[in-house]
């Protein structure tokens, strides 16, 4: 999300490697503080959204037997991260950044972790032992799905890929919006008073909530066919985000903390569905709620809240991996869901290699980080500055 959406600024804000210490809290360039209970909230949404798809797919997505229901919702509270941390990191550099050096930076951050999610689901697509024949298409188009893929853009549909408008690596359908945001932050929205992000809020929000309230959830944009709700699940977070980090200072000071924040998270996600009432369709309405009303609060809440040093080594470890893990699982959880629907599994080797699959994704993300995009982004930064 999502942001894992992409959406993590840790090194980018910080101007500090993952080498130094992890007991004392960040800095940026400037000395500014560095919000290490965001990253640890950011974690805190990711592992909801892996937890969500390793326990659906084991469930065959049942909906009684799902557990984190409004786990989805993961990839909005990305967007608030997004928009509040670009608005922290960003605001104040633009009498020296042009939106073409802004544009290079973000995709130096986010488009090493795509590129390597994407080939990732093409290796599963093609190479998974256990899909049978229902991944049997000609090359070309998985060819053509991989090159749009590697741009981020979206894809013709795949076999066993539901209608996934990436049908490589899906959660890539939000890394498309938050380059959306990106952009409309660099032409637009840094331009824009806090008043006049505030009334966009208040505008998308009513649009989201009327969304929320005649399909019943929020859990679109992911696929073909409802494309249309992508750009409205971003909009009111990312711009609320903005309006927030603008609005900080005068804004309650609640300091709940990583713990106390993540387990409201939880219990927000972990709710029940809950059925239509006299046509009104009150699980849409729900989650409307959720996105517009607590994560806001929750954002805040964290931009406010001190880690504290018991929590400060595992909020930034956390947020570390959070963007990585986010953009790296979902293809193996392909191969996952091919044994759970091809291989007849016992009761128990379902939970128990479910249960397996928390610790080898989590590696995965870490590996991901440390060997890949660290390095990468590393030298693009180098080889950005030596041109300036």
């Amino acid at each position: 999300m999502a942001d894992a959406a992409g959406q993590t600024e840790a090194l980018d804000m910080s101007g500090t490697s993952s080498s130094e210490p992890t007991a004392a809290p960040d800095r940026t360039a400037t000395g500014k503080e560095h919000f290490e209970v965001l990253d640890g909230l950011r974690g805190s949404a990711a592992m909801l959204v892996v937890l969500f798809h390793i326990q659906g797919i084991t469930v065959s997505w049942e909906g009684a037997k799902v557990i984190l229901h409004h786990a989805p919702l993961a990839v909005d509270f990305f967007f608030a991260l997004s928009g509040f941390v670009i608005g922290y990191a960003y605001d104040d550099r633009w009498g020296r950044m042009t939106a073409g050096h802004f544009l290079t930076l973000r995709l130096i951050r986010l488009h090493p972790l795509v590129i390597l999610g994407v080939l990732l689901g093409f290796a599963s697509y093609l190479l998974d032992p256990l899909a049978g024949t229902a991944q049997v298409v000609p090359l070309q188009k998985v060819l053509v799905a991989l090159v749009l893929g590697l741009l981020l853009l979206p894809a013709p549909s795949l076999p066993n890929r539901w209608s996934d408008t990436h049908p490589l690596n899906g959660p890539c359908w939000s890394l498309l919006q938050e380059y959306i945001g990106n952009v409309a932050y660099a032409f637009v929205l840094r331009h824009l008073s806090a008043r006049a992000l505030g009334a966009l809020a208040v505008v998308s929000g009513a649009v989201l909530v009327a969304c929320g309230g005649y399909l019943g959830s929020l859990d679109q944009g992911s696929g073909w066919d409802s494309l249309w709700m992508a750009p409205v699940r971003l909009c009111f977070p990312f711009v609320t985000g903005l309006w927030l980090y603008r609005m900080r200072d005068r804004l309650p000071r609640t300091r709940l903390g990583w713990f106390p924040l993540t387990v409201i998270m939880v219990a927000a996600m972990a709710f029940p569905t809950l059925p239509a009432v006299d046509g009104v369709k009150i699980n849409g309405l729900y989650e409307a709620a959720c996105v517009v009303l607590l994560f806001p609060f929750i954002v805040l809440a964290g931009s406010h809240s001190d880690a504290g040093r018991g929590m400060m080594r595992l909020c930034k470890a956390s947020g570390r991996i959070s963007y990585p893990i986010y953009i790296t699982h979902f293809p193996f959880l392909y191969v996952w869901m091919n044994y759970v629907a091809n291989g007849s599994p016992s009761q128990a080797r379902l939970v128990g290699i479910g249960l397996a699959l928390i610790p080898f994704l989590i590696l995965v993300a870490w590996a991901a980080y440390t060997f890949w995009d660290e390095p990468i982004r590393s030298r693009l930064r180098g080889a950005l500055r030596a041109r300036r």
